[in-house]
């Protein structure tokens, strides 16, 4: 598996034989800024944890270009489709989708979902995170924006996910301390990529407080330079 991390919460992973971007923040990424092209090459799926601008970000203009199948709530899929995308793949928490040789199962997230449209709300469903699942590759648990819930455990048990994408820039999300507790008590990762931080002045700015806070298992923590793939 190769990842790239683009600032925020936006993922490349070539997995499973398929090329997946998540959450395409990218044209208006102030910690990335250098447009989509470049991150949106070749893939063929995009995941959407939510329906916030910083999470749908260029995924109407990408799946237009590209053809990717969009997978995500049936809230946010009908909202894309409203916007022309026509390759939408709803599920919603507990369902699991066969994207073309790597299972996506929807899992809880403790956020909020919406966008304003016109200056008037629109409510887009409830948030979800991801477990990624393909022969061959480690499983992955992409948190999505959420805070610390018990249930973690649970997706553990089912899944033993050892790759975690966490979110770490506290105010919205988890911070340093309870995503190294979520990290630490529910999983055992081999590899732990924070995200969610340092892109707007109102988050953490650095992954220090996670990094600390993970204590012994911090030599787990990989945090990736923007735009350059790591194999994990």
């Amino acid at each position: 598996m190769q990842l790239t991390w683009y600032g925020h919460a936006t993922f490349r992973l070539d997995f499973g034989g398929r090329k997946i971007l998540v959450d395409p923040f990218l044209s208006g990424n102030p910690s990335w800024g250098k447009g989509w092209e470049e991150a949106a090459e070749g893939i063929d799926n995009i995941l959407l944890t939510h329906g916030h601008g910083d999470h749908i970000g260029d995924t109407v203009e990408i799946a237009k270009k590209t053809g990717a199948l969009v997978t995500s709530t049936f809230e946010v899929c009908n909202f894309l489709g409203g916007q022309g995308v026509e390759k939408v793949n709803p599920g919603n928490h507990g369902g699991t989708l066969d994207i073309g040789g790597v299972a996506v199962s929807f899992v809880n997230a403790f956020h909020s979902s919406g966008m304003d449209v016109d200056g008037s709300p629109v409510y887009l469903g409830n948030p979800v995170g991801f477990i990624l699942e393909a022969p061959g590759e480690k499983t992955v648990y992409i948190m999505g924006d959420t805070g610390i819930f018990g249930d973690m455990g649970l997706y553990n048990e089912i899944w033993a996910p050892k790759v975690g994408i966490v979110p770490i820039g506290d105010r919205f999300t988890m911070g340093g301390k309870l995503a190294a507790l979520a990290c630490t008590k529910f999983f055992d990762f081999d590899a732990v990529v924070p995200c969610h931080y340092a892109t707007f002045p109102v988050l953490d700015q650095t992954p220090e407080k996670f990094i600390a806070a993970m204590g012994s298992k911090s030599s787990i923590v990989t945090v990736p330079e923007k735009g350059t793939a790591i194999t994990l």
